[in-house]
């Protein structure tokens, strides 16, 4: 018990140990933010702790020298003057200010064996980042709007939106970011317009042709492509999907029959046993002494299997129509198998085993016919297809 105990505290002592100096680590390194985060975390969970007082005095210099760094990169940004830097420096006065209040809530802290609380020169910071803000606002508004007024390719629309989405997130309702946004994503848009080619000489279902067009059903999360399996003539498409059936193959309807016969023992009733005069034999009780009777019984077992498949092939082809280029090209197939077993027999049932006779049970069905047979091979059909269009990048 004692050297459990010993064994807890030691095991204490040296994960504490860890995390104090893997904070001091990050603050030798220079990774200040780090050693923050550190501090922080332990000094919540306990700050009185004599154990965490390491933590306290590495958050103080951590603190300290963070704010000098951070002051010293936003005010040589500010000399340099390039509108870029415009989004680091509000990003760092928000850092310096989420800092102070993830403090704030901590102090006092104090230091026992100095006699005097943690020194934490906070700064008022709410000014500098609505100016940042400002700054940056208007920056992102410009930026984009030129990029979305000279775009020449579809990624100036897209970057433009990026830009304009960030925008609308750090200063909702700013000027017509929202129309902004909506603009250039119409833009940033690859439309492809989709057809789908049957070359089988059998006819494709409707059903089917109808759930592998419908893409709302796809759950596709592709930002900035659009699938139109009925093209609108108001809009200058950028691709093509051909979606071609290139064979379908069905099977003839088949039965096949398998004939299984068994042969088994049963208890067929009982006698008593008997001494050698001929007299029954009774056990210590008196009761008569039965012996089972056995007899084999035989029964002929008939199974049918009805058969029928249906493989549909062929390819989905994607063409740039600005180029008239064949863009990629992918084998599309899948395939449907019917199979009904049912089985009949001929002579004693009790010859068969449990799994067998379940079967007696069933009888034959219709075959399905072949439109049903196209349509659930459409199944997979959908699913492959789906692969195909994510997969697929313009």
């Amino acid at each position: 018990m004692k050297k459990a105990l010993l064994y807890s505290i030691v095991l204490v002592i040296f994960i504490s140990c860890g995390g104090v100096k893997k904070t001091q680590e990050a603050l030798n390194s220079g990774n200040y933010s780090t050693a923050i985060d550190k501090a922080i975390v332990n000094l919540v969970e306990n700050k009185t702790k004599k154990g965490h007082q390491d933590y306290i005095i590495l958050l103080e210099e951590a603190f300290k020298k963070n704010t000098e760094r951070e002051l010293q990169k936003i005010n040589f940004l500010n000399k340099d003057g390039n509108p870029a830097n415009f989004e680091t420096i509000f990003n760092s006065y928000s850092n310096l200010k989420d800092i102070q209040q993830r403090i704030r809530p901590l102090l006092p802290l104090r230091i026992y064996e100095e006699n005097r609380n943690a020194k934490f020169s906070f700064q008022n910071y709410d000014e500098k980042i609505i100016t940042a803000k400002i700054e940056l606002s208007d920056y992102l508004y410009d930026n984009a709007t030129n990029l979305l007024a000279n775009a020449s390719e579809k990624v100036d629309y897209r970057r433009a939106y990026d830009d304009f989405t960030y925008l609308e997130k750090l200063n909702p309702g700013y000027s017509d970011t929202k129309q902004k946004i909506e603009e250039a994503y119409a833009k940033g848009l690859d439309y492809v317009k989709v057809k789908m080619v049957n070359d089988t000489e059998q006819i494709i279902p409707a059903r089917l042709e109808e759930d592998l067009l419908n893409f709302n059903t796809y759950g596709l999360n592709n930002l900035w492509t659009e699938y139109h399996s009925n093209p609108n003539d108001k809009i200058n498409y950028d691709y093509e999907m051909e979606v071609a059936f290139r064979g379908i193959d069905i099977s003839p309807e088949q039965v096949r029959e398998k004939q299984i016969s068994k042969e088994r023992q049963i208890k067929d009733g009982y006698t008593y046993a008997t001494d050698n005069d001929g007299n029954v034999v009774k056990d210590s009780l008196g009761n008569k002494i039965k012996i089972d009777k056995f007899k084999t019984v035989r029964c002929d077992f008939y199974q049918f299997t009805q058969f029928k498949s249906a493989q549909v092939t062929g390819n989905v082809v994607f063409k740039d129509l600005r180029t008239k280029q064949q863009v990629n090209t992918y084998p599309l197939s899948s395939g449907f198998v019917f199979e009904h077993v049912y089985a009949n027999y001929d002579g004693d049932k009790r010859a068969l085993e449990n799994d067998l006779i379940s079967l007696l049970q069933l009888a034959a069905v219709p075959f399905p016919s072949n439109e049903q047979m196209v349509f659930d091979a459409g199944e997979d059909l959908k699913a492959r297809l789906k692969q195909i269009i994510t997969s697929q990048n313009f």
